[in-house]
């Protein structure tokens, strides 16, 4: 399990079904992947979608920062290799760019593993087969009033028993609450709805819709302020009655310090990317004993093992974004998902892709 290289390839594929998230325009998928090879011949992989550019500084940080660490090192010893990176970078990083190539390599390290002792990842870490609810999300604010409700339906067709739709940026206060009561009167009593603001509101203006919305008794809402404004979040928190979500654009444990502390976000939302599956464990551990759950953001062919191998799973987010991508797509089955068994995470890109989609500036 010695590593003996790390390569890495740009992608950019087409996507399926645009998402129209009115404030970023998302037409192809810009993929990093990495492979970490054993001097065995083991060959893990991990990836970034990091949907905001980026591609070769990350790809740059692998190669002139992260990977002379690792080479000759053992692949097997994934936590001591994470905090190795983490120290060498201290100064340069702690969230970021350094900590978003990290993630990747974290991802490929630990499928080199599970491919080594021929186990997938939630069963190395005593984890359980059992199907996990999954919410369907991409209910898009830039699909418009009718788009979102459209989107929605079809994800309850499909056997989901949640879905996630979209607020702020792009509509009014009043808008809002419109197209939140119209999903309501559309999917009925039976269907959770997430709402999510991706940062676009202040405290006071998240209270005063959230109190609007509490009305048609919404699952969650999500990310109502910037991600750094821990006492605002607390400030929401307190004063509307929808459990408020978080923490897809918070780097490692560290960064999710105050929600642990508080207890008032009683979900979690870390993103793979920035933390890779050993900050997810970390956060997962440390999110259990304050009482919270974890409902990774995106991902879920990847995020389904953890949800399977930790005692406080939540959702799984389903946007279907890159299931063209692999070679045996893990695709829900009337709103759920099962861990595959599959050694490592159990995903591979189809090979084709590398030749027939890179990555274009």
């Amino acid at each position: 399990m010695i590593i003996s290289d790390i390569r890495t390839h740009l992608l950019s594929v087409p996507f399926v079904d645009p998402p129209k998230t009115g404030f970023l325009a998302l037409e192809k998928i810009d993929l990093l992947v990495v492979e970490v090879e054993t001097a065995s011949g083991v060959v893990g992989t991990g990836h970034l979608h990091p949907l905001a550019g980026g591609m070769r500084t990350l790809e740059m940080c692998i190669h002139e920062m992260l990977k002379p660490l690792l080479i000759g090192q053992d692949a097997g010893d994934v936590e001591a290799l994470w905090q190795r990176m983490w120290q060498a970078t201290f100064i340069q990083g702690r969230m970021g760019i350094t900590v978003m190539a990290m993630s990747a390599l974290d991802i490929a390290l630990w499928d080199a593993v599970g491919r080594a002792e021929n186990k997938p990842l939630w069963r190395l870490w005593g984890g359980r087969p059992e199907r996990l609810p999954v919410y369907g999300s991409g209910c898009f604010r830039g699909l418009g009033h009718d788009g979102m409700i459209e989107k929605a339906e079809r994800f309850v067709a499909q056997g989901f028993s949640a879905i996630k739709m979209q607020v702020a940026h792009v509509f009014t206060h009043d808008e809002d609450v419109a197209n939140v009561r119209d999903m309501r009167a559309a999917l009925g009593d039976s269907i959770e709805i997430m709402v999510d603001v991706n940062q676009g509101w202040s405290a006071d203006e998240a209270i005063a819709v959230g109190r609007r919305l509490d009305e048609f008794g919404i699952a969650w809402l999500e990310e109502p302020v910037m991600a750094d404004d821990f006492d605002g979040y607390h400030k929401v928190a307190n004063g509307i009655r929808a459990p408020v979500v978080g923490g897809e654009n918070h780097f490692t444990h560290h960064d999710l310090k105050p929600f642990f502390a508080s207890g008032k976000i009683p979900i979690l939302q870390p993103d793979i990317m920035r933390g890779g599956y050993t900050e997810l464990r970390v956060i997962a551990d440390h999110a259990d004993r304050a009482g919270l759950k974890i409902a990774p953001h995106m991902f879920p062919e990847l995020s389904v093992h953890l949800n399977a191998s930790i005692p406080n799973p939540s959702w799984l987010e389903y946007m279907g974004w890159y299931d063209h991508l692999w070679v045996e797509p893990n695709l829900p089955d009337n709103g759920m998902m099962a861990p595959p068994d599959r050694p490592g995470h159990g995903m591979d890109f189809k090979p084709e892709l590398f030749n027939d989609h890179p990555y274009r500036d």
